[in-house]
């Protein structure tokens, strides 16, 4: 297995994690925090707003089977990149949109590619994904793990991210396991 990682913060990461866990050649997704200043921050803390911590994920996957550019695709058309600091009704900075890049190569892969979202206007309004090196990534806790498959019939789950499951399964049936 050909492995690298790639790490995504766009909203609330049940809702990434949840994605990202359907596509052929994603090995895992870790759900956590990255991009603050508290070392090895609680739930409740990223809450606040105050640490500057994103909700993020953390992907190992196969570049053999999927590539980087395949990870921004999806990434990019299931969550809304023109909102800052908000996804929907989640508003605070750790809900914000960043790619955190692990290589130079993975960078300019990113920039090249919101810049071909934004010269097709495929967005009403700007992208305001941020993108930063990789930092430091500190796992949630256990009970964020899998959290859509474990709690599909909480209200959040199903007013909130069955529709992205729905979107996925019609916009990327190719790729999905």
């Amino acid at each position: 297995m050909n492995k690298s990682i790639a790490t995504f913060a766009g909203g609330c990461f049940w809702c990434t994690e949840a994605v990202f866990l359907q596509l052929k050649g994603v090995e895992s997704v870790v759900s956590g925090y990255i991009g603050g200043t508290v070392e090895n921050p609680t739930y409740q803390q990223i809450c606040t707003g105050t640490t500057g911590h994103a909700e993020a994920i953390q992907i190992t996957y196969d570049q053999d089977l999927i590539a980087f550019e395949t990870l921004l695709e999806v990434f990019f058309a299931t969550h809304n990149p023109t909102t800052l600091n908000r996804q929907g009704a989640d508003v605070g900075t750790q809900y914000r949109s960043e790619v955190f890049y692990h290589s130079d190569n993975q960078k300019l892969l990113a920039e090249a590619y919101i810049q071909q979202l934004e010269e097709a206007k495929v967005f009403d309004s700007p992208i305001v994904t941020q993108l930063s090196p990789v930092s430091k990534f500190y796992p949630a806790e256990s009970y964020h793990q899998n959290y859509y498959q474990l709690n599909k019939e909480q209200s959040y789950c199903h007013y909130v991210i069955t529709p992205k499951m729905n979107k996925l399964s019609e916009s990327f049936t190719r790729l999905l396991k």
